[in-house]
């Protein structure tokens, strides 16, 4: 008998599939939320909405190439936002490839410009919570991996 059997949860997932259908998962909410209205990007931007209202944030997502790897005022503004996150409560999670999530949720509607998209948060659009499956299923994958020690992981997302 497992130790998931006893407690009466199912075993973390493992392997590939399981990140490949966190990718989607984070895939669809974006989607999601930008048709929604509820997506916020850049760090910035974000640091002030977490700033005035913390308890709208539903989930964080913190973006780096390679390239960015090397930037220290990025890397603490990330390390102040993955704190900020945790004491909260918002599940955050990382992605190494900026181009894909720029291709994902596009440029600035306002302006049409390129956006930061180092950060992004999506936010509740009402007080009642949101209850979207891709979301429901990013803070399972959240928890999982919290569970194994690993407290920001890295999604990839999809082709």
């Amino acid at each position: 008998m497992t130790l998931e059997e006893i407690h009466g949860q199912e075993p973390v997932p493992a392997g590939h599939d399981w990140m490949q259908g966190a990718g989607k998962a984070l895939h669809e909410l974006l989607v999601s939320a930008q048709r929604r209205g509820c997506l916020t990007a850049g760090v910035y931007e974000s640091a002030k909405l977490m700033n005035v209202d913390p308890d709208n944030v539903a989930f964080c997502v913190l973006a780096a190439d390679e390239e960015d790897e090397g930037d220290i005022a990025l890397q603490i503004h990330f390390t102040l936002i993955q704190a900020f996150c945790c004491e909260n409560d918002i599940d955050i999670v990382r992605v190494n490839d900026v181009a894909k999530l720029a291709a994902i949720v596009g440029p600035s509607e306002e302006s049409g410009e390129p956006r930061d998209l180092h950060c992004i948060l999506i936010t509740n659009p009402n007080e009642d919570g949101w209850k979207d499956p891709a979301l429901e299923k990013l803070n399972s994958f959240c928890e999982e991996s919290r569970s194994v020690n690993d407290w920001v992981p890295t999604i990839t997302l999809p082709e």
